[in-house]
């Protein structure tokens, strides 16, 4: 027998009401939802439904292999020989794996109780015999209302504006894969319906990092190698697949989460993006599941889409929105795709111009996260970009690229990802260890995309050894890659549960340092100010093939002299691809507060009508960063405070909001001029108030100096020689200082 107490709807309503402040979604007509409505700018793109390509054989795991001689892949997925409904006609249950954690307790975040807001908005939803909301509670040390308990699982089922908590179980770790399958099994045998659906609630950091960081039991979170072991468990226990998985949660609309959800339900909702603090809105998604029990899982995720993206315009915060819905059952069709351009992709990278063509064009594809020094790295890009930026040697992109379009069924984009393909992919922008590399060897789709990344790998050991690598690694003896997920059994339960192996292949990158040196770059001028005061250099025929990217680094002189302050990156350079030509086009001026003190800068993102910066700061006293738009005119544009990747690789959701009173103070990487040891500098505190805002003017006068930085094909940079400048009377002035 379950614990059963009962509470009113609007006993619980004003309780969390009352506990609950700050900011909240933008107001939405729930009963009458018809569907989309969509400002100008935004992309809403519908493509029709294929018949789905022909399965294969029937096996208890994901199972992918590529035979080596014809590069033909072959997937078998867990299927039921005959599917029936497990509920009655025209009946939902939504599952909510609701992980609270600082998105509640409000630790680190500007205010707590986002999970509150949502149990309200379950409540406040259109009252149905036909639909439910089962949700299990955990993660979090405070939960902002007076219900829900921090020091247990609660289970509780909201329907007809009123909740239930019908189940508790002690404290677990919301990360680990036997909590995620105790409520699932628990809530399929006691909540079943025709249509279920399972929403994750929490941070997400994209496929490496999985989603549901627990802050109770430090950060653990649950990885996609996990999701499947939990999700496999139940469904032995299924008649019919789950009608929809979606995250609530950023960065987990990927290729890799897809691959492994594929095998148990219909359809996937996710961002390849970040999400606000909010995320989706459940007064309106259960409002349409009232009125329309018989839709199916596109039209659900239409719904969840096209809200999220009316509440984040209501936040302001729409530009840089995605979300999608991937139809699942045409996943296999790409992936196979996928398996031949990735194959071509690899076979074109043996050649030394079309890698670096390759490589370039990958660089400048969308990416989400951040991926920069301030912010930290995700490493996750657009697929369909991907694809697009390697189809002029790998003639199998279109058919990838058309497959992925069918699949993604549904997406929207706000103005930041235009181009944005509905899924993102793992690709290393900087790669943070063998571990990362291990996970995704995993998890990835095609061991022709891994052995790319893995070329990679070992050249930035060597250089050699990316020219002499080959694949066999991932080929056994008789010519065969297999992607097979092998779990391990709890006596206890029989659950099955993923047990992490040791994979030494990687630990080669551990050895791998970056030198600013890279041996790879190499000149035909070497890096010279000219007689005009220009700072420059031509690479050689060579040193291009290998150059990724150029940028410069401005750094400031401070404590007369003893230490270098790092004012951060621009990509304001004169460059003549042509002749390999690349020259300074600083003119001294830089983005700063409102008292004239200079800000860090690092790019986050570019388009064609703005750059997007990052920049290292302390709000109130915690450590975050500004994240501002400089538009071609150099008009400025504050977007707010975001804190970027965490160590544990969670992403945060919200961009603040500056408000009047907050207190902002600039903090720098730092280096003693004479050892190069780093450290962290820190400015004076300036207070916002109604007329704050950004300059672009002449930096203060003083000692700076300004070095090219070079990247490599393979990760490691070279940086050039510093050049002083001085910035007096409003001029700047160039002197060459030698090998400093």
């Amino acid at each position: 027998m379950h614990t059963k107490k009962r509470i009113l709807s609007v006993l619980i309503a004003a309780v969390l009401i009352l506990s609950a402040c700050g900011c909240t979604k933008g107001a939405t007509d729930t009963a009458a939802y018809t569907g989309p409505t969509l400002p100008p700018g935004i992309t809403n793109i519908l493509t029709p439904a294929e018949t789905p390509a022909a399965q294969t054989d029937t096996t208890e795991t994901l199972t992918m292999t590529v035979q080596q001689d014809s590069g033909a892949m072959k997937i078998d997925r867990p299927q039921i020989a005959q599917p029936a409904a497990m509920g009655a006609p025209g009946t939902w249950t939504v599952f909510v794996y609701l992980c609270g954690t600082n998105l509640e307790s409000g630790i680190g975040m500007n205010r707590p109780g986002y999970a509150t807001d949502d149990l309200i908005e379950m409540l406040d939803a259109e009252g149905s015999s036909n639909y439910r909301y089962v949700v299990q509670t955990g993660g979090a040390s405070y939960w902002d209302n007076n219900v829900v308990q921090y020091d247990r699982i609660q289970r509780y089922v909201i329907q007809n504006n009123d909740i239930e908590l019908v189940d508790e179980q002690p404290i677990a770790s919301m990360g680990a894969s036997d909590t995620l399958t105790s409520f699932l099994k628990w809530g399929v045998e006691n909540y079943p319906a025709e249509k279920m659906g399972l929403i994750f609630w929490n941070h997400g950091g994209g496929s490496i990092t999985g989603f549901c960081f627990d802050e109770l039991a430090d950060d653990d979170s649950l990885s996609l190698r996990e999701l499947d072991a939990s999700l496999m468990s139940v469904f032995s226990g299924m008649t019919d697949k789950f009608e929809f998985i979606g995250f609530d949660a950023c960065l987990m609309g990927s290729v890799e989460t897809a691959n492994i959800l594929a095998s148990y339900a219909d359809y996937m909702v996710g961002s390849e993006e970040v999400e606000p603090g909010p995320g989706w809105n459940y007064e309106v998604l259960g409002s349409y599941l009232a009125a329309h029990p018989e839709a199916d899982g596109a039209e659900v995720g239409r719904v969840i889409a096209d809200t999220f993206y009316s509440d984040c315009r209501y936040l302001g915060c729409e530009q840089e929105a995605t979300m999608s819905v991937v139809k699942l059952s045409l996943l296999d069709r790409f992936l196979v795709a996928f398996n031949d351009f990735a194959h071509e992709m690899y076979d074109a990278g043996s050649d030394s111009e079309s890698l670096t063509g390759m490589m370039r064009n990958i660089w400048d594809t969308d990416n989400f996260g951040g991926n920069n020094k301030a912010d930290g790295y995700t490493n996750m890009v657009d697929l369909g970009g991907l694809i697009r930026a390697c189809a002029d040697w790998a003639p199998a992109a279109a058919k990838a690229e058309h497959l992925l379009e069918q699949a993604v069924v549904y997406r929207i984009n706000g103005s930041d990802h235009p181009q944005a393909s509905g899924l993102s992919v793992y690709y290393p922008l900087e790669v943070q260890g063998s571990q990362e590399l291990s996970i995704f060897s995993g998890i990835c789709v095609s061991p022709y995309y891994l052995s790319f990344i893995d070329r990679q790998g070992h050249g930035a050991v060597t250089a050699e050894e990316a020219q002499d690598y080959d694949d066999d690694t991932w080929f056994s003896a008789d010519g065969v890659w297999e992607q097979q997920n092998l779990y391990g059994v709890d006596e206890e339960t029989d659950d099955l549960i993923y047990e992490e192996e040791e994979d030494d292949y990687w630990e080669y990158i551990d050895d791998y340092e970056t030198t600013g040196e890279s041996p790879l770059i190499t000149f035909e001028y070497e890096p010279q100010l000219s007689s005009d005061g220009t700072y420059y250099f031509v690479l050689d025929d060579e040193g291009y093939q290998n150059t990724l990217a150029v940028r410069a680094i401005v750094y400031q002189l401070f404590n007369g002299g003893q230490d270098l302050i790092e004012l951060g990156e621009t990509f304001d350079i004169q460059a003549d691809y042509d002749e390999h030509i690349f020259a300074d086009n600083f003119d001294g001026y830089w983005v700063s507060l409102p008292d004239g003190q200079d800000l860090a800068t690092y790019v986050a993102d570019v388009t064609d009508e703005y750059i997007v910066y990052s920049s290292p700061i302390y709000l109130n006293g915690e450590e975050t960063n500004l994240r501002f738009r400089m538009y071609g005119d150099y008009t400025l544009e504050v977007e707010g405070a975001w804190a970027g990747i965490d160590e544990t690789g969670a992403s945060s959701r919200d961009i603040i909001k500056l408000k009047t009173g907050d207190v902002i103070m600039p903090r720098y990487y730092s280096y003693d001029a004479d050892t190069l040891e780093e450290g962290t500098y820190h400015g004076v505190n300036v207070t916002v108030n109604n007329s704050f805002r950004l300059t672009y003017d002449m930096m203060d006068e003083s000692d700076y100096f300004y070095a090219f930085w070079i990247d490599d094909l393979y990760g490691d940079y070279y940086l050039t020689d510093f050049v002083m400048f001085t910035i007096e009377d409003g001029e700047l002035y160039f002197t060459d200082l030698g090998a400093y």
